[in-house]
């Protein structure tokens, strides 16, 4: 609820401030978010050379250090108002997909993927033929 004090200006500025802080966390996660793929997209390659048991150990290596990163940027981010807010659902995000990775291993993850597909075939061949022509028009160029 607003205070019925505050200024049109200093609200104005408040919601700049809250979605510019807002941007940035969404930066920084996506940021995280490639960090987590190209780990996870090691581990595969590990995994498809038959050192499954080892890249099941890096899996929950990079979710325990994913987990820290979200604890590392709880301690630094606001805690209150609309940019705790968000910061606090980028943190927990974070801490949440650490978890999944270190609980799920490797072949968890991989388990998870075919299940989905199964559940889903139709959204899964669009989005492989999509992934498929962006690949496509990338090493095209």
């Amino acid at each position: 609820m607003l205070d019925s004090t505050t200024t049109p200006c200093v609200e104005k500025q408040e919601w700049t401030q809250a979605a510019e802080k807002a941007r940035e966390a969404a930066v920084s996660a996506g940021e995280m978010v490639g960090h987590a793929a190209s780990a996870v997209s090691a581990m595969a390659s590990h995994a498809a050379s038959g050192v499954g048991r080892k890249a099941d150990d890096l899996a929950a290596t990079a979710g325990t250090r994913l987990q820290g990163l979200g604890d590392r940027l709880s301690q630094n981010a606001p805690q209150s108002g609309v940019l705790g807010s968000t910061s606090q659902a980028v943190v927990n995000g974070v801490k949440a997909g650490g978890k999944y990775i270190e609980d799920s291993k490797l072949t968890g993850m991989t388990e998870d993927l075919v299940e989905l597909v199964r559940r889903n075939p139709i959204p899964a061949v669009l989005i492989a033929i999509g992934l498929g022509w962006f690949v496509g028009r990338k090493l095209g160029s």
